[in-house]
């Protein structure tokens, strides 16, 4: 009986370490690369209303400086910040007057806590809301530069300064392709604030948080922060054309772009011979769409011939929608090293809600990465059973020569016990 056992333990071992070369591929080490310094601004809204008793106690106003505070005195060393207000200097009436009014407070650069605490000081609940103009002059504080850029919007009603629609406004800094997020913060929101400000974030894939409290203003700031120094990949804005003839040819990398409702952007990828091909698109609904929609990613020839293809589709329960696709193109078995232009074709069956703006078009983020093919004994799983039936066929033999052991051992077993 114990030899039976050890005899089981020992086939169920090695099943267990053929099923881990396929389930286990050696690891690829990631490149690391140094990243630039990462920007933050601060946008304050100093507007009249910010005079409210209504948070802890104490005004609006002073529940953000307390913030400010604690926020300067814990940013990363590494992180060059900046202040911009809005609202903070125009005193009068004038709503022409009033929509210009926002400054920057303390530039973008390398941080002195006592000089910034100082500014922040100086601060009075004053005047309009002009979120959209202050978003505008933001994004141009935080030209430059290849790192993290991030926008930090506190508020505490809409912008007054319509018909310049500040969601408008983030789409279009969006589309710009900077790679800048904005996130936004409503100090005790009302539902028409809420949503304006979460389109705002929504349009740049920032995120929003209401405030009830000075310690949840405090720690969202710091956290926000504390973000944008994280290393990331910054997306590269490329701008896809009408057909493959005309595109832009990609390298491995992340890129950025947009796309019209219902429209086909095209883009182009050199491949060589034994190398492999592996692209995924990610659409975003950052606006209301109708439900029921899709996202196709295409490899095609130059001469039109799919290769493969990936898909996906959605019913409006999410504002995000991806696929993907891998190509292997086979080595040559003569000495041709030419690459194939192998044709990117991205489309989507995005509809406009009712009395939804179609322009821009929506965010498309586009990943590209071509490595070397899969060798028989680094990436096995990636053909399919094309290269792995010689697995299958040693876990058959493995099995054949197992049931021939254990049969062996039995009819001894029964000898023994007959002859005792």
């Amino acid at each position: 009986m114990i030899r039976t056992h050890r005899l089981a333990a020992g086939v169920c071992a090695l099943l267990a370490a053929l099923a881990g070369g396929i389930a286990f591929p050696g690891q690829a080490v990631a490149d690391e690369t140094e990243q630039a310094a990462p920007k933050v601004e601060l946008v304050l809204d100093v507007s009249g209303s910010m005079r409210t008793a209504d948070i802890d106690g104490g005004t609006r106003m002073a529940a953000a400086k307390q913030a400010f505070n604690e926020v300067l005195d814990a940013t990363p060393e590494g992180v060059q910040l900046g202040i911009r207000t809005l609202g903070a200097n125009y005193r009068g009436n004038d709503r022409k007057e009033g929509c210009k009014d926002t400054a920057q407070l303390y530039p973008v650069g390398t941080l002195d806590r006592t000089e910034a605490k100082t500014a922040v000081a100086t601060l009075t609940p004053t005047g309009w809301t002009p979120i959209g103009p202050a978003l505008l002059k933001a994004a141009d504080d935080l030209q430059g530069g290849s790192g993290t850029r991030r926008i930090v919007l506190i508020s505490d009603g809409e912008d007054t300064c319509q018909p310049l629609d500040p969601c408008e406004v983030a789409r279009e800094i969006a589309a710009k392709g900077v790679g800048l997020t904005i996130d936004t913060l409503g100090l005790v929101p009302d539902a028409k604030t809420r949503d304006q400000l979460s389109c705002i974030a929504d349009a740049t894939g920032g995120t929003y948080t209401s405030v009830q409290h000075k310690e949840e203003l405090t720690d969202r700031v710091g956290q926000l922060v504390h973000r944008a120094a994280d290393p990331v990949v910054t997306p590269v804005a490329t701008e896809g054309t009408d057909q493959c003839s005309s595109a832009p040819t990609l390298k491995s990398g992340l890129y950025t772009d947009r796309e019209e409702f219902g429209q086909q952007r095209w883009y182009k990828v050199a491949v060589d011979p034994g190398q492999e091909l592996r692209a995924s698109v990610s659409v975003a609904a950052d606006r209301a769409v109708n439900a029921d929609y899709g996202v196709l990613l295409r490899a095609v020839t130059v001469h039109g011939r799919e290769i493969v293809r990936g898909e996906a589709s959605g019913l409006g329960r999410t504002d995000v929608i991806s696929t993907g696709l891998r190509y292997p193109k086979a080595e040559s078995d003569d000495e041709d090293t030419t690459p194939e232009t192998v044709c990117l074709q991205v489309t989507n069956s995005f509809s406009a809600a009712s009395g939804v703006k179609t322009s821009p078009g929506l965010p498309v983020e586009l990943t590209v990465d071509v490595v070397d093919g899969p060798s028989q004994a680094s990436d096995v799983a990636s053909f399919g059973l094309g290269r792995g039936w010689w697995l299958l066929g040693a876990l058959v033999l493995t099995g054949f020569l197992a049931g021939l052991v254990w049969g062996w051992v039995s009819r001894w077993r029964i000898a023994v016990w007959r002859s005792n």
